[in-house]
């Protein structure tokens, strides 16, 4: 899907899509690509100028977070994060986000529709962006994105909490594996944002601030930090958790065992001692009336043994 946005006034609006084609201008507008088919790829690229290697460097799902300059061509990609619905439940991962500059257009390439877009375009995180101020723009993109993923790592922590109320009630295999699930999401995002930080960290050394983008920079890097933070402390009380209930199952299926092996004992004595006694040769008291008495009373003398033998072991606590 192909979207062009152009300034308006003081605010930033969408193109109209049927006035899109071969002989549009795209001067000075900002291009935003998601999933886009190969012609789209192609009529961007030649309106803007961009190789297509650029435009197409994002679409790879393994592509790793990296940035360059060639030119007056600026190409970053950084991981972005994502929901996926499964099952009525959430999960999270993350999508390689492209952001591709010339002297004249900019243009934003992603494999799937992102709420950062529309985050952008509702100013929910930041104001004023202005897409002719190439610099800013990327710089409040990156910020959008940090806030993003601040967004979904609290959602991931509400959701962990819900999980280990239920986890308290009843140990489920559905909670455990929710568990299991939302703790490889915050390894994916702990490995995008760090990926992340090594872009950022160049980004000095390939564009010109001007005074004004110096707080926002700031910003940016303030917010992937606490980004990173966030996401490997809930990724060690997750593990630590996961650890926990995993020792305690293992405990609870101890405990049963023990129970049963007891339980086995105690049937298995007088059973054996039973099975003497019905052998088809001369045994003792087979020939009194009371015999079956003796052999019962034998049972229990020794089951009686047996017990104060595993009490004193502590096996029956």
């Amino acid at each position: 899907m192909l979207q062009v946005y152009r300034k308006l006034n003081k605010s930033v609006v969408e193109v109209d899509s049927s006035e899109i084609n071969a002989a549009y201008d795209f001067s000075d507008k900002w291009i935003h690509m998601s999933n886009p088919t190969d012609k789209e790829i192609e009529l961007v690229s030649l309106a803007t100028k961009i190789p297509e290697e650029y435009l197409k460097a994002a679409l790879d799902s393994e592509e790793r977070a990296h940035i360059e300059r060639e030119d007056s061509v600026l190409m970053s990609v950084t991981d972005i994060p994502i929901t996926e619905e499964d099952d009525d439940k959430y999960t999270y991962a993350t999508l390689p986000f492209g952001f591709i500059s010339n002297e004249s257009t900019v243009v934003t390439v992603c494999l799937n529709e992102t709420s950062i877009i529309y985050d952008l375009m509702a100013g929910r995180y930041v104001r004023d962006f202005n897409i002719h101020k190439r610099t800013r723009f990327f710089l409040q993109l990156q910020y959008v994105i940090a806030k993003k993923y601040l967004q979904y790592l609290n959602q991931i922590d509400r959701a962990s909490q819900r999980v280990l109320s239920d986890l308290e009630k009843s140990t489920k295999n559905e909670s455990l594996l929710e568990m299991l699930s939302l703790e490889k999401s915050l390894v994916y995002f702990s490995t995008s944002l760090r990926a992340n930080t090594a872009v950022l960290d160049k980004v000095p050394r390939l564009v010109k601030f001007f005074e004004e983008d110096e707080d926002l920079w700031d910003d940016v890097l303030i917010e992937n930090k606490q980004a990173i933070e966030m996401s490997n402390i809930y990724r060690d009380i997750l593990s630590g958790t996961m650890d926990a209930y995993a020792s305690l199952i293992s405990n609870n299926l101890n405990i049963v065992m023990k129970a049963l092996t007891i339980i086995t004992l105690c049937i298995d004595v007088p059973a054996m001692i039973a099975s003497f006694w019905g052998m088809n040769t001369g045994v003792p008291f087979s020939d009194k009336s009371w015999g079956f008495w003796v052999v019962i009373g034998i049972s229990i003398v020794i089951l009686i043994i047996m017990l104060i033998i595993m009490w004193k072991k502590r096996m029956l606590k």
